[in-house]
C-alpha cells in the first residue's frame, strides 16, 4: 500500500524526468551478505515510484555495478522504466595509470566495463567522478560527446566539480557544438549548502541539473550520533574513520544537529524525513539519491515525500536560523 505519491521532476534542462527520490549503492552495495537486502531495497524502490538508481566504478571496485546488474537482470524491469548512472575517474579494475583518471582512453573504457557489469546496452547518466587536473578538459568534453554519439550514453554530467570547473566544460561544448554536461552530483544538505545554493546558481540557467547525495550528511541528519557511535552503524565500521572525522568530530555540526532534533520533536517530524524533504524544497535539485542498508531505512526516507507540506515558512525560516549560524 502506498502512502506517498512519487513525482518527478526534469533533469535540468533535458527532457528525462527522474524520480525526486532515487536510489544510490555508495554504501550499501559493499556486502555480499547483504544482497538479498539489497535486492528487496531496489525492488521496494521500484515499485514505489523511484525510477533512477545511482552507481559508479569506483563503489566497491565494480562489485557494487555487477550486483546492481544481476538484480536487474532477476526484476526483468523494462528499461524504458528506469535509468541507470555510472561515474568515471577512480578506477574499477585498478589503480595503474590507464585505469583511473578522466582520458578519453579511461573514460571509453570505464564506460564498457559498466555496461557489461551492470548487464545493459547503454548508460542513461554518465558522470565525471571528480575533475582530473592531469587531463585537458578538451579531451574528456570531446570524450562524453563521442560516447553519446554512439549511443552508450545519453546523458553525461559532472560530480563534485566546482563552478569554475563546470564553466570550462560549458566553455568548450559551446566553441565545438559539443552536448554539455546535464546535471552535476554534489553533497548537499542542510549542513552542506554553500556550492548548491550559491556557486552553481548562474549555471542552472544554462540548464544544470543535479542530482544531489548525502542528504543526511552521512546519517547526521538522522539523529542517531547525537549521544554515542551505534555498533552497527556507517561510522562505526573500521575503515571509515575519515568520515567519522568529518561528521560527529565537528562540534559545530553536532550542535546543528541538537537544535534540529528539538525542532523536529517540536513539529512531530522525525529527522531523516525532515532532512530530505528540505532538499527538495530546492528547486534546482533534480532528484536526492537516498542509500539504505534495511529496508526499514528505505520505507523511512521515502516517506519523506509525506511531510514534504510540513514545511511552511515559519519552518524553512527556523532550519535556516539553525544551519546558517555562525558559529
Amino acid at each position: 500500500m502506498k502512502f506517498f505519491e512519487m513525482k518527478y521532476r526534469r533533469l535540468g534542462r533535458s527532457g528525462l524526468q527522474v524520480s525526486e527520490l532515487s536510489f544510490g549503492s555508495w554504501m550499501n552495495f559493499t556486502n555480499r551478505a547483504a544482497d538479498d537486502v539489497n535486492e528487496k531495497c531496489m525492488k521496494y524502490a521500484y515499485d514505489h515510484g523511484v525510477n533512477f538508481f545511482d552507481n559508479a566504478e569506483g563503489y566497491n571496485f565494480g562489485e557494487s555495478e555487477k550486483l546492481m546488474g544481476k538484480i536487474l537482470k532477476k526484476m526483468k524491469w523494462h528499461r524504458d522504466s528506469y535509468a541507470i548512472s555510472s561515474k568515471v575517474f577512480f578506477g574499477g579494475n585498478g589503480k595503474l595509470p590507464m585505469q583511473i583518471g578522466l582520458s578519453r582512453k579511461h573514460v571509453f573504457d570505464a564506460c564498457h566495463d559498466a555496461l557489461k557489469r551492470m548487464r545493459i546496452e547503454y548508460l542513461d547518466l554518465y558522470f565525471c567522478h571528480r575533475p582530473d587536473p592531469e587531463t585537458p578538459i578538451d579531451e574528456t568534453v570531446w570524450a562524453m560527446h563521442q560516447l553519446i554519439m554512439q549511443g552508450k550514453i545519453l546523458y553525461w554530467g559532472t560530480s563534485e566539480w566546482s563552478a569554475n570547473e563546470l564553466k570550462q566544460a560549458f566553455v568548450v561544448a559551446e566553441r565545438h557544438n559539443l552536448i554539455p554536461p546535464t546535471m552535476e552530483q554534489p553533497q548537499y544538505n542542510l549542513l552542506m549548502r554553500d556550492k548548491v545554493e550559491n556557486e552553481f546558481v548562474p549555471l542552472y540557467a544554462k540548464g544544470l541539473g543535479t542530482t544531489i547525495w548525502s542528504p543526511l550528511a552521512s546519517g547526521l541528519l538522522t539523529g542517531k550520533y547525537i549521544n554515542s557511535i551505534p555498533k552497527n552503524s556507517r561510522l562505526g565500521i573500521k575503515n571509515m574513520e575519515w568520515l567519522k572525522k568529518k561528521t560527529v568530530e565537528d562540534d559545530s555540526k553536532m550542535e546543528k544537529v541538537k537544535k534540529l532534533s528539538l525542532l523536529c520533536e517540536k513539529i512531530g517530524v522525525p529527522m531523516n524525513q525532515l532532512a530530505i524533504a528540505w532538499c527538495l524544497k530546492n528547486k534546482n535539485v533534480s532528484t536526492v539519491i537516498l542509500g539504505a542498508s534495511k529496508l526499514d531505512q528505505l520505507k523511512s526516507n521515502l516517506k519523506s515525500l509525506e511531510v514534504y507540506g510540513s514545511l511552511n515558512e515559519d519552518v524553512m525560516k527556523e532550519l535556516d536560523k539553525i544551519t546558517l549560524a555562525k558559529n
